[in-house]
């Protein structure tokens, strides 16, 4: 029987960071334990790119992934949460769209982009011809950091597994980063967004498009003529894929 109390949560909190570590590695090293290989229908230097494939052997699905995260105390952000905003959206989505962090909206509502800036993603999805529904919407970290301040080196560490792990288990075509953490925690750049953006990159093989972050689009509307063309090159290589799964 495990120990109940502090020595007993401290013993499942070590289990959940070995866990997730043990994870981060196997992706790292062995990504043909995840991923199925197929012809590049992108371009680019690659000679293939893999499609994510769920990885059943390890029977891990999203509701899995999302218990763990709800019950997760890797790093101090989980004494001031309100809510652990996990994500949402179509659980086999072609398109992933991957932000920073939750705001007060989504750590209140423990969605993700439900405050101003997400109602301009949800605009943008829209001008796609998508639904919210259509696709999946989630977040570097899953807490809310105090007063929207930047993400901290220590607390992406201790969330990227769980981001990791629901993206295998979602299998996307295309996945769109949303803002400079977003898409230097994915390239492991430290590249800023303006030299990003614009093209595709490659993340454990699959497409990737780093764009400006809906909440700088509030701030900078005249930056939306170019999330346009970043997007109209996602929707490009979506229509060019044959199997749809929307």
């Amino acid at each position: 029987m495990a120990p109940e109390g502090p020595a007993g949560e401290e013993r499942e909190t070590l289990r959940t960071l070995l866990d997730s570590l043990r994870l981060r590695l196997a992706l790292s090293e062995r990504p043909e334990r995840y991923f199925r290989y197929g012809k590049d229908e992108v371009g680019g230097d690659t000679e293939r790119h893999p499609s994510f494939e769920t990885p059943k052997a390890e029977g891990e699905t999203l509701e899995e992934i999302a218990a763990e995260a709800a019950r997760c105390s890797l790093c101090p952000l989980h004494a001031t949460r309100t809510s652990v905003v996990f994500g949402e959206g179509n659980p086999r989505a072609r398109l992933v769209f991957v932000g920073e962090a939750p705001g007060a909206d989504e750590d209140r509502q423990g969605r993700p982009f439900v405050g101003r800036a997400g109602q301009l993603l949800t605009r943008i999805i829209e001008a796609m011809k998508l639904k919210r529904e259509d696709v999946y919407i989630c977040n570097i970290l899953k807490c809310r950091p105090p007063g929207n301040r930047d993400p901290r080196g220590e607390e992406i560490a201790a969330c990227e597994p769980y981001l990791m792990r629901q993206l295998a288990a979602i299998g996307p075509e295309v996945i769109c980063a949303l803002g400079t953490f977003a898409a230097r925690t994915l390239l492991k750049t430290e590249a800023p967004i303006t030299v990003l953006r614009g093209r595709f990159h490659s993340y454990q093989g699959v497409p990737l498009m780093p764009t400006y972050h809906p909440a700088y689009l509030l701030r900078n509307p005249e930056a939306k003529k170019q999330v346009w063309e970043d997007v109209r090159k996602i929707m490009e290589v979506l229509k060019d894929k044959k199997g749809v799964r929307m």
